[in-house]
Order: C-alpha cells, then structure tokens, then sequence
C-alpha cells in the first residue's frame, strides 16, 4: 500500500502524474505502450543478479580461502639474487624480456657516454664534447616507436618464436626440476617471477606441479604471487601477474564508453605495428580480449592499458578541457611517451625507464598521465621505503611561477607566440650547461608529447577543409585526401575530422606527424590572404622537408654533420626543436618553403608577407 511508501517517493509519483517534474514534459504509462518507440540495448557493463551472486560468492570463498590456504611461495621480500646455474641463465630476466615499451635505443649508449671518464657537464670538458652531449640530449626519447628491437615480442607472433626472441632459444637445455626446486627456496620476488612466467609461457597454467611438499598448480602458483606482490607493493609484479592471470577491471567497459560517447575515439597496441582502432562500445570480455589479444606476451602493458583507460575517463568527466581539439587517444603512444619523459627526467635508460613506470603506484601513474595531459612541469623523486634495496617514485608539480608561466607560453597554439627564454642566470659554468640543454630539447619535447596525444590547434580541421577546396587534393607520407572530400562533408563535420586524423596518424613519429601539422596550418594561409596562385595536389611532407633544407643551409651546417644531427625521417634535430614561430622558427622555414614551391612572389627584401593570427 501506498502508507508503506517512503513519503519522497509518493510525492515523486504525483509530480509525474500531474505531466510536469522540474519543469520537464512526463508522460506517466505501461512499460508496454512505450517498447515500440523506444530504443533497446543492453548495457553490458552493468553486472545482472546472477552475475552479482556470483562475485559475492567468490569473494567469500576468497576470504575464507584467504585464512586457510597454505602458502606455496616463501613469503620474503628480498631483492638481491642468487647465483643462477649456467643452465638456466636463460630465464633470469624473462619477465623483463617480455615487454615491449621501447624508448631510443641510443638512449643507453648516450648514457654510457654521458657517464664516461670525461663528463660533458664538467668544465673543463673541451667544447666539441659539450655540443656532442646537447645533440645526443636532443635525440634521446626521439624515437619511442622502434620497427625493430631485437628484446621486444612481436605482439601477434606465435608463442614458440617469440620465446625465442626473449632467449629461450635452447629450451631442452632448461632443467625445469631445476627451476622448481629453486623456487622452493628462494624469497627473491624477482627470482619467482622470472622462474613461474617462464614455467606458464612454456607449460600453460594448468601444469601441475609440487611446490612447498604440496601438488599445485601454475595459476595457484600465479594468483599467490599476485597476492604477493600486492602486499609487498611491488606494483610491476602486481600488474605482470594480473595480466598472465587475464584479469580484468571491472569498470573497463564503462570506462571506454565514456570516452567514446564525447567523441574521442580509442586505440589500444603499438602504432605501425599491432594498433586497434575502438569506435564504438563493446562488453568487458570482448574489450578486454582486444587489450590482451594486441599486445601478445607483454602482459605488463596489457595490465597497464586498462588501468589508464580508467584514468582517461576520469578526466573527461572531471576535466573535459584537457581533452579539447583530441579526435583518438592512442594509448600505446602515450605509455611510449610517459615512458620517455620517465627516461628524460630521471636520466636514465630506456630500459630503467620502462622499469620505473610500470613499478609507479597507481596514483603516482594516474599523477604522470594528469601532467602529460595538461601540459604541465613535473618532478619526480625517489623516497626510499624501509624495505631493503627498495625506493619508490613520487610525481609532483614544479613549485616554480616562472618555470609554470613559461610552460603555460610553450603550450599555446604554435603560430601565436614564441616562448620566452628569459632564464635567471646561472651561478656556474656546470649550471649553465645543465639549464642549455634542458632548454635544447623543449620544443622537441612540446611537438612529441602533442603528437603522442593527437593535439591539434583550434579551428584546424575547417582550415584544411578549405585548403583542401582550393586544390586537388593533399599527400601526407603517400596518403591522400582527395578535393571530393570537401563536397561530400562540411568544414565542421566529425567525419571529415576523422579523414584527416586517420592520414595523420599513418605517422609513427609523434613529432614528425606535429611538423606536418603545422605545415598545414601555413598552407591556410593561402586562402586567408587570398593569394592567387593556382594550387594542384600538394605533397605536405615535401613541403617539411623543403623548410627543413633552407633551415640547414641558413645554420650553415657542414655536410659531414648533418648526417649526424638527422632525426626522424631525416629531419635535422636542431630544426624539431625549433621555437614554431620567430624570424629562425619552423613557421618561418615553412612559409619560404611554401613560397619555392607555389611559386608566390616576394616583396624587394625577399620577404612572404603571411598572416599567422
């Protein structure tokens, strides 16, 4: 009866009879007299009753199992290893071995030169040596995306030939009674990682075995160290062993919807080798079995895929504005480029770097995407913990107004404004080189981080619409967009958007692909100051590399070192990191490049008059 009704819900219910709520047109009826205008689908990232049954079910034996259960693994959390027998030296490093995260391989022999008998950074290094450590800065993290690395899995390769390219190549010579009795000793969490993911890539996680006395199996083997791992807050473990047991976050589908329902499309794996493109919502299982189909043996990044997916649909229902001018978050390339600035920042390695980013906290991981995003300075410290041999990694936010402000100049549209390098002077020659070469790689940095997240001015995509009006058509890197584009799609259409970030991002170099950006961006201006020049198909990647030869030729670069300082796809270093606009900026090199080749006549001094507002 209605008296056992909360009072709230009643007079809802006579609110929504009387045809009005909140000012809102109701109409109250059977569910039935509505089925027929109404939109069904199943909301798939909503658990049923049956599935919920059965969560609670297994959370209580969980707990009950949690009390009981013996343990298999020895519950130590030492960090040192012990000697591995020559037979088996194979699976030492296999966890490791696994991931395909990749920053510049030339990142290790550059620290290996910057940490030499003479240091770049002292002195009385002579000046050659200084200019060799600015230029091997400037290609450190330049190419986060390597075809070939001879540690990293192919990610749709059978299982057989990947383990041979992580070193199992002579598999009869691993003594696997071996390995099991020196996993019955061992505390060592990185020992019983590399010893039970070697087990489960060769035998399957159903392999039966005896460890600690008793019969077990490799999965009991796998959820204990996961347990493990979670206790001892080794988060790289935590997320490996997660992906071997495929697990799965709960909130993934929901997460993924969130951001394709804002328009932002998705793609998960590593550009120009195994990349998925999302466009619409899927069921967790479905979604989850992509992640993990895409990225192959390298459960870590699997892991770690979800997680941030988590992370990016938090931000967009909470900070939309760092999203803006953003069509696909390509999540591979991100984690790339977080690698890269983990290895940038900490001045290390790109393996170490790949280390230290998977072994973040989540809110430190959720932290460092926050800041890639938004575009902002950060620091990152290690605070060592009470455990031995053990530190972890903490992200903050550069306290400095004026290292914020000059950052917050650097993020502005690249044709507005030239960034401010008004620095305070350094007390000593050792801090002056520091502050050089933290100043030589900015811009590099500014054009890598927007092409890893697809960012683009505002207004870019109807200026290329009308661009793409006035010839017959644009080439970017051997792709093409026709001029029939412009008559079957408005300036404002997503779809059209969509055309010109799919070519755009057949680009595997985040700051390539943003040099291509801005020469779009100049060839605007052939329509907005009403040039008459008569315009065919446009090759933009010439164009690049047209402004490109006429920056060298005024460096007045020797010939045996532009091969030197050559970035990607031939690109001169100095050049990608070059202010966009200023009398030497890229805008400017574009902008006669333009001029060589439309032909477009000059005023006396040589001079293009452009219009860049």
């Amino acid at each position: 009866s209605s008296q056992n009704l909360p009072t709230a819900l009643v007079a809802t219910i006579k609110k929504l009879q009387s045809g009005y709520i909140a000012g809102t047109r109701v109409h109250m009826g059977k569910l039935r007299d509505f089925l027929t205008t109404s939109c069904v689908t199943k909301l798939s990232f909503l658990p049923d009753d049956s599935t919920q049954e059965m969560q609670l079910n297994k959370i209580m034996k969980g707990l009950a199992g949690h009390t009981s259960r013996p343990k298999l693994l020895s519950f130590g959390n030492k960090m040192k290893r012990r000697h591995i027998s020559r037979k088996n030296l194979s699976v030492h490093g296999s966890v490791r071995r696994s991931r395909s995260i990749q920053v510049d391989p030339e990142n290790i022999q550059d620290r290996k030169k910057s940490n030499g008998s003479t240091s770049p950074g002292d002195p009385s290094s002579p000046q050659d040596e200084r200019e060799d450590h600015l230029l091997h800065h400037l290609k450190g993290g330049l190419h986060p995306m390597p075809q070939e690395c001879d540690r990293a899995p192919s990610p749709v390769g059978s299982p057989i030939l990947t383990r041979h390219k992580f070193g199992f190549t002579h598999e009869e010579s691993v003594d696997q009674q071996e390995l099991i009795e020196q996993l019955n000793h061992t505390e060592v969490l990185h020992e019983q990682a590399d010893i039970i993911h070697y087990l489960v890539m060769k035998n399957g996680p159903n392999w039966k075995t005896e460890v600690g006395g008793k019969d077990c199996t490799l999965k009991e083997l796998l959820v204990e160290l996961y347990e493990k791992a979670g206790h001892w807050k080794q988060w790289w473990l935590v997320r490996h062993t997660a992906g071997m047991l495929k697990k799965r976050v709960e909130e993934l589908a929901l997460s993924a919807t969130d951001l394709l329902v804002r328009q932002k499309q998705l793609s998960v794996g590593l550009p120009s080798v195994n990349e998925k493109v999302i466009t619409a919502p899927l069921p967790p299982d479905e979604l989850a079995a992509i992640i993990f189909e895409v990225y192959g043996e390298d459960l870590s990044t699997a892991s770690l895929t979800q997680e941030l997916l988590i992370y990016l649909a938090m931000f967009i229902r909470t900070e939309p504005k760092l999203f803006k001018e953003m069509l696909r978050l390509r999540v591979g390339l991100i984690i790339q480029v977080m690698a890269s600035e983990l290895a940038r920042t900490l001045k290390c390695s790109g393996d170490e770097a790949s280390d230290h980013l998977l072994n973040l906290s989540p809110f430190e991981m959720k932290t460092l995407l926050h800041h890639i995003l938004s575009g902002k300075e950060f620091v990152i410290k290690a605070v060592h913990s009470e455990h031995e041999d053990e530190s972890c990694l903490r992200v903050k936010s550069k306290k400095s107004q004026e290292e914020a402000n000059q950052f917050a100049r650097l993020s502005k549209s690249p044709q507005k404004k030239m960034l401010d390098l008004a620095l305070s002077q350094p007390e000593t020659e050792e801090e002056d080189i520091a502050m050089e070469t933290d100043r030589q790689g900015q811009w590099l940095r500014r054009r890598r981080l927007d092409g890893a997240l697809n960012r683009v001015p505002e207004g870019f995509y109807p200026r290329v619409w009308k661009v793409l009006s006035m010839c017959s058509g644009l080439s970017i890197e051997g792709k093409f967009l026709p001029n029939s584009l412009t008559r079957e799609m408005t300036p404002g259409e997503f779809k059209f958007a969509l055309r010109v970030e799919t070519v755009l991002n057949t680009i595997p170099q985040p700051e390539y692909r943003q040099l291509m950006v801005e020469a779009l961006i100049v060839l605007t201006m052939v329509s907005e100051n009403e040039w008459s020049v008569k315009m065919d198909e446009i090759h933009v990647d010439k164009l690049v590399h047209e402004a490109n030869a006429l920056f060298i030729k005024d460096q007045d670069i020797p010939k045996e070192s532009v091969k030197q300082c050559e970035g990607p796809t031939g690109i001169c270093l100095h050049f990608y990191d070059s202010a966009p606009s200023g009398r030497f900026g890229t805008m400017s090199y574009l902008c006669r490049a333009l001029a060589n080749i439309l032909h477009i006549p000059a005023d006396h001094e040589g001079n293009v008059e452009c219009n860049l507002s």
